[in-house]
């Protein structure tokens, strides 16, 4: 009997991006599929438990929601491919979001459409109509990513530019702006985004969802992409300053 063959991390990530979009989207299929460890593989005939992980053919059930907590497995699953760590126990993630009042309604509707499929939404505002200035939304949704209340967050303005340059401000912080599927697939599988932008002035409401979809069905991509990104934390300790250290040049 030939040896059980571990599934690659294209084929987990393909995996991954099926989960997620069975988590937002809720469409119709025939078996439900839940997050797995790497012990044996499943053909895409056979029924997926949770013990066994899912090749990239196998068929991603809608019919039930895949929760947030499958994500988080699938996600801790393409590390520990990479890396040989084991997968992270299941935990719901929480996803920061935020807006000016040019982005509010895009931001609402993402909300809402996240914290259907399960995830923990924590709301930075606004929430009404009245201007505000995005630097003080996009700060406040960066920090909870920065200091690790929230694994992810969506930051709205007219045009995603300023959020992004604010949020990338912060230490820790990796903003992309994303205008479209590639860009939202290229921003998290090369730089390891973990903040997303989005100008409501730029595209509909449909667009978004699915550049959110896309984003979150991403996986960090392991080897050449993890080094450049790395040299992307250095540049960023270079210029950090210490406390006390506010007379200094970065």
């Amino acid at each position: 009997m030939p040896e059980p063959r571990t599934p690659s991390a294209d084929e987990v990530r393909e995996m991954v991006r099926r989960v997620v979009d069975a988590t937002l989207d809720g469409g119709a299929s025939t078996s439900p599929v839940t997050a797995a460890s790497a012990s044996a593989p499943v053909s895409a005939s056979a029924p997926v438990s949770a013990s066994a992980p899912v090749s990239a053919s196998a068929p991603v059930s809608a019919s039930a929601p895949v929760s947030a907590s499958a994500l988080v497995s699938a996600s801790a699953l393409v590390s520990a491919s990479a890396t040989g760590a084991a997968p992270v126990t299941p935990e719901r993630v929480g996803i920061a979001i935020g807006a000016d009042h040019g982005g509010r309604q895009m931001k609402d509707r993402i909300g809402e459409m996240l914290t259907e499929a399960g995830f923990a939404v924590r709301d930075c505002g606004t929430n009404g109509s009245e201007p505000v200035d995005y630097p003080d939304i996009a700060h406040d949704v960066a920090r909870l990513v920065a200091d690790g209340t929230c694994r992810w967050g969506v930051i709205v303005d007219g045009a995603g530019i300023g959020s992004c340059m604010v949020a990338n401000k912060v230490p820790g912080v990796r903003a992309a702006l994303c205008h479209d599927l590639s860009s939202a697939r290229n921003s998290r599988e090369h730089n390891h985004a973990n903040v997303l932008t989005l100008g409501a002035g730029f595209i509909g409401q449909g667009l978004a969802a699915e550049i959110v979809r896309a984003w979150l069905g991403t996986a960090w991509g392991p080897g050449r992409h993890a080094a450049r990104v790395q040299k992307i934390t250095d540049v960023e300790r270079r210029y950090v300053r210490a406390p006390g250290d506010e007379g200094r040049a970065g």
